[in-house]
């Protein structure tokens, strides 16, 4: 069982239908909406400041969610895909945004609608991801425009994938 814990009088919130694998860890002021997946040792740290995050979200193994004490939160919106290994500290990440395995993203950036942030990836404070748009590199930086509507499927469909995936664990 995933290790859900108080801190500072917040309980965590656990929508409806989202699997927590055994080894997630979910602390303090962190509210999760319907459907997502919290995968293995994924740590959500809402101990210092909120966290938030919208329905259809999965946050891939070992993804570590954390913020600025009084500074900054992380929201993260609907249908999103946070890869293997990501760490989000602070930011926020819009509808159907994908953050490739091994990003960072640091305090106060924005990952517009149905952006994508590349494997590997260092988005810096205060940036501002462009809404249908691939970043990449260290720092990121703007790569090219997507389709918008083909980004967008894509980034659901992965979404509808990792809900499909965390069923197989809820039955056994």
């Amino acid at each position: 069982m995933a290790l859900i814990k108080e801190v500072r009088g917040f309980t965590p919130e656990i929508g409806e239908n989202t699997y927590l694998a055994e080894n997630a860890t979910v602390v303090g002021d962190v509210v999760i909406g319907k459907d997502c997946s919290i995968w293995f040792n994924a740590v959500l740290r809402g101990d210092v400041n909120s966290i938030r995050i919208g329905n259809r979200v999965n946050i891939q193994d070992g993804s570590v969610l954390h913020t600025l004490y009084q500074k900054s939160v992380v929201e993260i919106g609907d249908d999103v895909s946070v890869g293997h290994n990501v760490v989000i500290h602070g930011a926020k990440i819009e509808n159907g945004a994908l953050i490739g395995m091994g990003a960072i993203v640091l305090d106060h950036a924005v990952i517009g609608e149905g952006a994508i942030v590349a494997a590997g990836s260092v988005v810096l404070s205060g940036t501002q991801v462009e809404p249908g748009s691939i970043y990449a590199g260290v720092p990121a930086k703007f790569v090219k425009k997507v389709d918008s509507e083909q980004a967008k499927e894509m980034n659901q469909k992965i979404a509808k994938n990792y809900l499909m995936y965390s069923g197989w664990f809820k039955e056994e």
